[in-house]
């Protein structure tokens, strides 16, 4: 099934994150474009993530010199479009993989693309990890530990029903019960000529 090794992967990319544990640490990929294009597509997909979630525990600092939350906020606004570009990047690449896929007469279209379940499963994975940890910590009261725990097992419970629901529309698509069809995000806020702000300058 695709989303088991998807979510490996991204296990894979947050314990590396972790080790450091830093947003400012340097970004390597282990597995070449050419050789491995998914798996390339999703490490770095979940590696965006993880520095994001990060980002933005650090801008709720209340401490956060106003300087500092502004640039940390072009950082996320940055982000934010590295993620979306890779989420059609992975679309594109489940639409040259089914190209050739004739779909149904009675065929219909799901309400998102593969990708964009695939992004929700590595925001997830960033929950699961985060929540173990609070569900395990030693200086946190049993009392905090047991609420986590009982988040935990719905998020775990999550994936399972998520990586289903991916799994069932990749296999749909390609019996041609589904079919793709990807509108490129159209957003505004960071075009010159879209966002009335950036046009009157």
């Amino acid at each position: 099934m695709f989303t088991k090794g998807a979510n490996a992967i991204f296990a894979e990319v947050i314990e590396k994150y972790h080790i450091i544990d830093s947003v400012d640490q340097e970004f390597t990929n282990p597995y070449d474009k050419n050789d491995a294009l998914l798996n390339h597509l999703l490490y770095r997909k979940c590696w965006i993530d993880t520095v994001q979630w990060h980002y933005e525990d650090i801008i709720r600092d209340p401490n956060i010199e106003p300087v500092a939350a502004l640039t940390l906020k072009r950082k996320i606004d940055a982000s934010n479009q590295d993620r979306t570009d890779m989420v059609e990047y992975i679309d594109s690449y489940f639409l040259e993989k089914y190209k050739d896929v004739t779909p149904k007469p009675d065929a219909t279209i799901n309400t998102e693309s593969p990708a964009w379940g695939v992004d929700r499963l590595s925001i997830l994975a960033l929950k699961i990890y985060h929540m173990n940890e609070e569900a395990t910590r030693e200086d946190a009261t049993d009392a905090h530990r047991a609420a986590c725990q009982k988040k935990l097992d719905i998020l775990l419970e999550q994936r399972v029903d998520l990586s289903t629901a991916i799994d069932t529309l990749l296999q749909d698509i390609e019996k041609g019960d589904k079919y793709m069809k990807v509108y490129k995000q159209m957003k505004m806020y960071n075009d010159d000529e879209l966002n009335p702000v950036l046009r009157g300058k």
